[in-house]
């Protein structure tokens, strides 16, 4: 995933696009194929993963990785070796899909599918085998090939054609009133389960009961990987570190207000972007980049932490790597323990990032635009 954040954020910063034809934009970036027009075709090789937003748009050249597309009318006529999302008023795939299929449209058609299936519509037609389970919301459904796993529908009107089948359980959720007819060849009717379409539940992963003992070891590890991370800073750049920590301390709300507004102009740039068609693609740069910002806050907003705790209990500013690797172990701890507290503890979290990116923010651009100020 931060591969395809890193590449849509490479994009946002190229120069040119190639032309694919005279309504239509692209850009090749590390082999992952983006483009946008009014008609678009992809038809070049060799692709990763294709990401497609017009009118009408095709994928018509193999791909190895997945397909994120939207438009008018959608359609899938050559192999995706990974997933593939789509969403438009007509949905095709035609050529075999490795990974799942995620689909919203008007009416849906399904070839192969190698994973999983979920799928809303107002018709939706299954025409491929579907090697997992399929989770079917629509008026109208089709079962024209086999579900291997079970097969969970919500429909007005249900059809089974002369090969469909199913390997593992049916869930129907019908109307009061409604029962769909299904024929033996299909599947057993032991394997048959009818609900109120409002008891509506498409498959969920298996939850896990509570292990204490790992929420304790992941608990451990998070904090040594903090203080890990913080030392690593400090070791790298110490004079500016400890200038943001000064910052901070000396004024926590104004980092906190500086740090907000700094979160608020990423969002807000995201939001102006997405306005643009070509813009829509850097959507995910500006996430990552929110991301990434929160992080840096936290890390600088945990080790200003440990050290004003530290200062307050009558110890010195940490001058080695060692006082300083005890400061961010003791603000990660502490950090920690207040932020498992219910409700309150993730408003401390988020105030302290906000807080730590509030003194990044300052150190990168107060001495252009407000004159330096000594801490």
């Amino acid at each position: 995933m931060i591969r395809i954040f890193v590449t849509i954020l490479a994009l946002g910063l190229a120069g040119g696009a190639v032309a694919q034809s005279e309504d239509s934009v692209a850009q090749d970036v590390g082999g992952d194929v983006f483009t946008a027009g009014q008609t678009v075709r992809h038809v070049a090789e060799g692709a990763d993963d294709l990401l497609m937003a017009g009118e009408t748009v095709e994928s018509a050249a193999a791909l190895g990785g997945d397909a994120m597309i939207a438009g008018r009318n959608v359609e899938v006529t050559a192999p995706v070796g990974g997933d593939v999302y789509a969403a438009g008023m007509y949905v095709t795939l035609v050529a075999p899909v490795s990974g799942d299929a995620s689909l919203l449209g008007y009416r849906i058609e399904t070839g192969e599918i190698g994973g999983d299936l979920r799928a809303t519509g107002s018709e939706v037609r299954i025409e491929g085998p579907v090697a997992g389970y399929a989770a079917v919301t629509a008026e109208r459904v089709v079962l024209e090939a086999e579900v291997a796993g079970e097969m969970h529908v919500a429909a007005r009107e249900i059809e089974f054609g002369r090969n469909a089948r199913i390997g593992g359980h049916l869930f129907l959720y019908e109307a009061e009133g409604e029962a769909a007819e299904v024929p033996a060849s299909v599947i057993a009717a032991d394997r048959i389960t009818r609900r109120e379409v409002e008891e509506w539940e498409p498959p969920m992963e298996e939850f896990q009961p509570i292990d204490a003992g790992r929420v304790l070891a992941s608990f451990i590890a998070g904090i040594i990987g903090l203080t890990a991370l913080a030392t690593l800073v400090a070791a790298l750049i110490p004079e500016s570190l400890a200038e943001m920590r000064r910052r901070l301390l000396a004024a926590p709300f104004g980092s906190l207000w500086i740090g907000f507004l700094g979160q608020s102009v990423i969002v807000g740039a995201m939001v102006v972007f997405a306005f643009t068609i070509i813009g829509i693609f850097a959507i995910p740069a500006f996430v990552l980049l929110a991301m990434v910002a929160g992080i840096a806050g936290y890390v600088v907003g945990v080790y200003s932490f440990g050290v004003g705790l530290l200062m307050a209990f009558g110890r010195p500013e940490p001058g080695s790597i060692g006082q300083k690797a005890l400061s961010a172990g003791v603000g990660a701890l502490v950090a920690g323990i207040i932020g498992a507290i219910p409700f309150l503890g993730w408003l401390f979290v988020l105030a302290l990032s906000l807080a730590g990116l509030g003194a990044i923010v300052e150190k990168l651009f107060r001495p252009r635009f407000l004159g330096r100020t000594s801490y």
